[in-house]
């Protein structure tokens, strides 16, 4: 899931700290960093947030 998370943001041109301020993680980017490394299991809310920020489906960023 990081990993789709990454391509994606990178696909958009994002730095980790944007798309971190666009989740409401103020302007950190060690969330994000932590995230796409998989070092943190993140709940559906951050994962929709994310998805949402990211212009893609929640299921776009799992691996099924």
């Amino acid at each position: 899931m990081g990993e789709a998370i990454r391509s994606a943001r990178m696909d958009r041109e994002l730095s980790q700290r944007d798309l971190a301020g666009m989740i409401g993680h103020s302007t950190s980017n060690s969330y994000i960093v932590r995230v796409e490394k998989g070092q943190i299991k993140i709940g559906l809310e951050q994962l929709m947030k994310i998805a949402d920020a990211l212009g893609v489906r929640v299921d776009d960023l799992i691996d099924f």
